[in-house]
This record gives structure tokens, sequence and C-alpha cells, in this order.
């Protein structure tokens, strides 16, 4: 059986959260291995190297050679739970692997071709919707991961999973439980959106010119930006009244009506 990376671990009988804290103190992750018609077995390993093992793609996705002392044991990475403000392992779940049973791991999907395809050069997106696929195979069948070709797609194209080529041995289980989902797609790109009044006309209370009715007082059309902030006029910021009161001041036509006529 193949394997791609050695990780070091030491059996721990101490548990719960308590136990748990000390490891992860003292530099270790806990872990806990299963599987394999046995007894799960928790394990402590070394927090610095786990953290480079995880940068790494393949790491997710091969066996690894698990050794404990002089006892080696493969197994595959299930879950991994990581603090949600640091970078840091809380816990690992690692599952035994045997020559001679199926296992279920989920692999990356690489996709080739995006600037190649009809579609993106109408001006189209291309959206993967699915970045991994669980695959269904022997150990020494699993791939690193599998590899989508979308230099065909068009627009409003879409690829399922029933288009993915499988290396021999290999089989998806959702295609076998009659689900083909979609895994990418390429669609139109969206609309630009509006331009808004820049902050400068904004600031002022500048209104667009075809928001004015035709014919209407220049005024009205572009106010003041005292008037824009809601400010009084001068004259009242001095204590005088305003030159008209609106409840006081009779119309001009009936103060003058007479002359008007003559």
């Amino acid at each position: 059986m193949k394997t791609a990376f050695e990780l070091n671990a030491e059996f721990r009988d101490a548990e719960g959260k308590g136990a748990s804290r000390r490891l992860r103190r003292a530099n270790k992750v806990p872990a806990i291995l299963y599987g394999g018609h046995r007894e799960p077995r928790a394990l402590a390993l070394d927090h610095t190297r786990l953290l480079l093992m995880l940068d790494n793609e393949r790491f997710y996705s091969t066996i690894i050679n698990l050794k404990v002392g002089d006892v080696s044991q493969a197994a595959v990475l299930k879950d991994v739970q990581r603090h949600p403000a640091r970078n840091a392992v809380l816990h690992v779940d690692l599952q035994r692997v045997l020559e001679n049973e199926t296992i279920r791991v989920a692999i990356p999907l690489h996709f080739k071709g995006d600037g190649a395809s009809p579609g993106v050069k109408k001006g189209g997106v291309v959206s993967h919707l699915r970045n991994e696929i669980e695959v269904s195979c022997l150990p020494k069948d699993l791939p690193e991961f599998l590899e989508l070709d979308v230099s065909g797609m068009d627009i409003n194209d879409l690829l399922h999973l029933s288009d993915i080529k499988l290396p021999a041995g290999v089989e998806i289980p959702e295609l076998s439980h009659g689900r083909d989902s979609p895994i990418v797609s390429v669609h139109h790109a969206r609309a630009e959106e509006i331009d808004q009044p820049t902050e400068e006309a904004a600031a002022a209370g500048a209104v667009p010119a075809a928001a004015v009715p035709a014919g209407a007082p220049a005024a009205a059309a572009a106010p003041t930006a005292a008037d824009a902030k809601g400010a009084k006029p001068a004259a009242d910021a001095k204590g005088a009244k305003p030159a008209a009161d609106a409840k006081a001041a009779k119309p001009a036509e009936t103060k003058g009506g007479k002359d008007a006529k003559k």
C-alpha cells in the first residue's frame, strides 16, 4: 500500500476536556484512531508537525503512515477541528485503512481549460459549485485528485458529477444513489451597478438635471449649500426678522391691486 505522508503519534490514556487542554498547552493535538475492526484508540500528535502537513492539499486525500513507536498503521484523515480565531488544531479524526477493504474519502476537484472555453471568451464567468468529491475505492486505487475539463463550455452550460472521468476502480457514491449534482457552470457576468452621485454633489445637495422639470427656476435646480444643510437664512442667524413673514405679510396683488388697475 502506497503512503505519501508519515505522521508520528503517541498513545494517551487520559481523556476528557481537562486532559485535552493540558495536551494543547504542551503543543500536542488530541486525536482518535478508529475503524479496521478494532477498538478506537486515543492518540496525541505534534501540533507544529501537523500544521505543516495540513497546508498540503495531498494530505487530505492520500494514505498516511501513522507511527506509534515501532508500530505503523495506514490511515486516512477523516475530520479536522480548528480553532475559530487562531491558527490552531483542536482535534483530529483518523480512520484505519485495510488493503482489501473499500474506503470513502473526499478528493479535491481540479478544473482545467477555464480561459479557453467559448463561454468565457464571450464574457461569461465560470462558477465552481463543488471543490471536492467523495469517492469510494480500494486503498491502492485512491487518486490524489479528480480533474474536469471545462474548455468546451459555453454560456449557460452545466457539468455534472457524471461528466467526471473516473480512474479504474473508483466510484462516486452519490451517482449510485441517483444524485447527479451540478459541479460547474458558465453564466453571464452580472451587470455593473448604476453610477451614484459623487460625494461632493451629495454634500452640496445637487439634484441631477434629469430630475428637474423643464422651465423650473434655477434656484430649484441648484439649492444653496445652506438650504441643503437645513441652515437658517443669514438674517435669521443675526436675530433680524425675515423680510417677508409668511404669516403676517399680505399678497402683493392685494396691497397694490388698485394701482395695478390704474
